[in-house]
């Protein structure tokens, strides 16, 4: 029934995981950061860059499991810093098309490889 999803077009997981877990109908995406698929690096720039660096490797797992953005539930985005809350609200409203899934947002301490920024995604296929 549980289903392991792995793409070369995101980020290869950088631990005991997988990018995403499809059960019954429903995936479940591990916290994308911001590494370039093809040289596993932290993306250059700021929370704009990486937020955008961000959603291609959401959009690359969810359509390797036969899902996409407009099929998103659920997100919980993690930022380092609540101040850049305003910025990455405005990139992440532009990739939803006015149907908004339910969304968490928590500011931490400290992400992997200190980015500013991971989401992870509940989804439907």
């Amino acid at each position: 029934m549980r289903k392991i999803v792995a793409t070369e077009k995101a980020p290869a997981a950088i631990g005991p995981y997988a990018q995403a877990n499809i059960y019954g109908n429903l995936v479940f995406t591990s916290g994308q950061i911001p590494l370039d698929p093809a040289t596993g690096q932290v993306v250059e720039g700021g929370v704009e860059e990486q937020t955008r660096q961000v959603f291609a490797n959401i959009k690359a797992v969810l359509e390797e499991a036969g899902s996409g953005l407009d099929k998103v539930l659920k997100t919980t985005c993690f930022l380092k810093d609540m101040g850049d809350f305003a910025v990455v609200n405005e990139i992440y409203g532009g990739y939803f098309d006015g149907e908004y899934p339910s969304r968490s947002a928590i500011e931490v301490a400290r992400l992997p490889k200190d980015v500013l920024i991971e989401i992870e995604t509940i989804a439907y296929i």
